[in-house]
């Protein structure tokens, strides 16, 4: 009778070697689940930020194509002092690290000019510590000592490169018409911006601003 019980005993329970090699199993399927949620989380904030970054180069690019596509042969004073450029472009301008651009555009809503200023906003871009930076200001004509406002529109930017059209028969596509540097009192025919993007390469975009260069 007791060797009967004890047969029956050793039939119904699990050796230690069958323990081990389910713990193991479970073990090695844990660790597998770990490792693919963790590809999973790990790609899904990858698209999140590169999602993130496309959004926020649209945007960049939204604010230039607005500033660009309405700029007025507006002269300005620049530190107090009167001149006749409407329109300023090249290398090292506004302290950027690269290639700098100036102008005056129109369209900067005040609804029945309730606010203390104009409709028109002087704007300038540069790029400095991989930034490609708007500058911006409440009046058109700065006065001395006067700090204009930062917005940060790129980061991880390389590279800012400006280049303008003057002559209207001139062909877009031959890259020996487009000039780098610019400081004339009259709106050139177009724009050319290149932006070189850690994230993105090089973004190219030309913007035609007038057909009288005027």
């Amino acid at each position: 009778m007791t060797i009967k019980r004890s047969f029956q005993s050793r039939q119904s329970g699990f050796t230690i070697i069958e323990i081990m090699i389910a713990v193991a199993i479970f073990t090695l399927i844990g660790l597998a689940s770990t490792s693919v949620l963790t590809s999973v989380i790990d790609s899904d904030e990858i698209s999140e930020r590169r999602f993130s970054k496309l959004q926020e180069l649209q945007r960049a690019m939204i604010t230039i194509e607005r500033d660009l596509l309405q700029a007025v042969p507006r002269v300005i004073r620049i530190e107090g002092q009167d001149n006749n450029l409407v329109m300023s472009g090249g290398k090292d301008l506004f302290e950027s690290e690269a290639f700098g651009l100036g102008f005056v555009r129109a369209g900067w809503q005040n609804p029945q000019l309730m606010l203390p200023r104009s409709t028109l906003q002087s704007v300038a871009y540069r790029l400095q510590e991989g930034r490609l930076e708007r500058l911006f200001g409440n009046y058109v004509d700065n006065v001395i000592g006067y700090e204009p406002k930062v917005r940060v529109l790129l980061t991880g930017i390389e590279d800012f490169q400006v280049s303008f059209l003057l002559e209207a028969e001139e062909d877009l596509n031959d890259e020996d018409v487009w000039e780098d540097n610019f400081s004339q009192g009259a709106i050139p025919i177009a724009v050319s911006i290149r932006i070189q993007s850690e994230e993105f390469g090089l973004i190219k975009r030309d913007f035609l601003l007038s057909s009288e260069g005027s």
